[in-house]
């Protein structure tokens, strides 16, 4: 399931890693914050050099709706709530930055990628009171905020915050630019870290400065991400034939839907669960019977699905990676906003590696332990994890293989053991070991996107077993 990027704008080809390299930095992941902090770090004069597991942006960026916003749903709401104002105005400075160094870094390199001011709404169609105390937080924070009961969407709203200055853009087409620059490998996953050396399966790299913007880091000590973030899907449908939109928009109420336009298709995103959880099916269905209700002679121009990290406090991880490796970095947890994430990453690491502290470092540190707001959070994340950690051993196969219809797949009893198994629409019959080789949890099928998926800490895994997401790093049936 191609996304409209990757259908309208090829990338070129990398080579594979070979042999030993010395750099002054390595970056870990060829996505929106791994190629942007390699391309600040270059423009600083360090030697630098990417490694991607699979292809540049074939990842979340890949799967991204592209929204550039400092509108991250009720977030000034909340982070007033748990934090102060002074967190909310700093987390507000941070976002709107990172819109402009977009802006500047498009001007700079003369880049061709639809990149547009769009403003960003905010809406419910059942509480406006919610809508009104996020206008205020936002508009106290240092946001362009207003509340609005006129959006310019095709259904009703009980009330919505405006929010101007914002923008949108062709993510891979912006990338294309950046990555000519670069020196990047592909198909070069890294397989292990040790101190200032990473080791692929063709060749390592020895560095000062090791980043990883993987998405979900893969090393589980020291830092301990996988105790402290879970990973979410969402789903994206593209539409065309209906008329075009304002500006962009996300809504607040349990189930509703974010959509913008790109181009001539309408983009809508949602129907989200934490990834591992979606046996049932019908994401997608549900989202077309939506937009059928609200333009009847719309058209399917594609669909797809992408992945997010949720840190357990509402803040992404930025910064040092742990106090005991201080040449390692670390960007994620940017939630549903990965691309203002990815730009504040990038222009705060490589500040951090040239010794420019910024004045929000704590802000974002890794290494932050203020649990209190996050504590129900971080105590539901483990007992989900325990709950999948233990799935193999005392939970039972859900049926027989001979009851496994074509065309899905499960947990079902094979030739006497428990094991993860799909059917192709003929039959024909996948095997698999039940665990995620990351931790040992039990993986999940999800229908939609046929693949598998582990719940605890959102690895994913092709129906032939290769790795599509980590934390994870080898495949279904290889050995760790």
């Amino acid at each position: 399931m191609d996304s409209i990027w990757t259908r309208d704008c090829a990338l070129p080809s990398h080579p594979r890693l070979t042999g030993e390299l010395s750099v002054d930095a390595a970056v870990i992941g060829g996505g929106m914050a791994g190629l942007l902090t390699a391309y600040f770090l270059q423009k600083q004069g360090l030697r630098t050099v990417v490694l991607e597991a699979d292809t540049v942006a074939s990842g979340q960026t890949a799967g991204t709706t592209a929204k550039i916003t400092a509108a991250h749903g009720l977030r000034y709401t909340r982070l007033a709530d748990d934090w102060g104002w002074e967190t909310a105005e700093r987390y507000a400075h941070a976002m709107t930055q990172a819109i402009e160094s977009f802006a500047r870094v498009i001007e700079y390199e003369n880049i061709d990628c639809d990149f547009s001011r769009r403003p960003m709404f905010l809406y419910s169609t059942s509480d406006p009171q919610s809508m009104r105390r996020e206008a205020e937080a936002a508009a106290r924070a240092g946001l362009d905020a207003r509340f609005t009961k006129e959006t310019g969407l095709p259904f009703a709203v009980a009330g919505a915050v405006r929010v101007s200055g914002q923008a949108q853009f062709h993510p891979l087409r912006f990338l294309r630019a950046i990555a000519e620059q670069l020196t990047i490998y592909e198909h070069s996953r890294v397989r292990e870290v040790s101190s200032s050396r990473l080791t692929t399966d063709g060749g390592a790299v020895s560095a000062r400065h090791i980043v990883f913007a993987c998405h979900f880091p893969f090393v589980n000590r020291p830092g301990y991400y996988f105790l402290r973030m879970h990973q979410e899907r969402s789903y994206v449908l593209a539409i065309e034939g209906a008329p075009p939109l304002e500006g962009m928009y996300w809504g607040a109420d349990q189930g509703s839907l974010a959509i913008r336009q790109a181009g001539s298709a309408i983009l809508l995103s949602g129907a989200g669960h934490r990834t591992g959880e979606n046996r049932a099916g019908g994401s997608y269905d549900r989202m077309r019977r939506t937009a059928a209700r609200w333009w009847p002679d719309v058209r399917e121009a594609a669909h797809w699905s992408a992945q997010d990290c949720i840190p357990m406090d509402g803040l992404p991880y930025i910064g040092r990676y742990a106090a005991d490796e201080p040449g390692w970095y670390v960007a994620t947890g940017f939630q549903k906003w990965g691309m203002t994430g990815a730009m504040a990453a990038a222009t705060r690491i490589c500040g951090l590696i040239l010794g420019r502290d910024t004045a929000d470092t704590e802000l974002f540190s890794p290494t932050r332990f203020a649990l209190s707001p996050s504590a129900d959070t971080m105590l539901a994340d483990g007992l989900e994890a325990a709950r999948g950690l233990t799935r193999p051993w005392f939970e039972p196969p859900r049926a027989l293989l001979s009851a496994l219809p074509d065309g899905h797949g499960g947990i079902v009893e094979h030739e006497g053991k428990k094991a993860a198994v799909s059917k192709d629409k003929d039959g024909n019959v996948t095997v698999h070991r039940c665990r995620c080789t990351h931790l040992g949890c039990q993986i999940e099928w999800n229908p939609d996107d046929r693949a598998w998926e582990c719940p605890c800490h959102g690895s994913r895994f092709a129906e032939d077993g290769r790795v599509l997401a980590g934390p994870a790093q080898r495949g279904l049936d290889e050995e760790n």
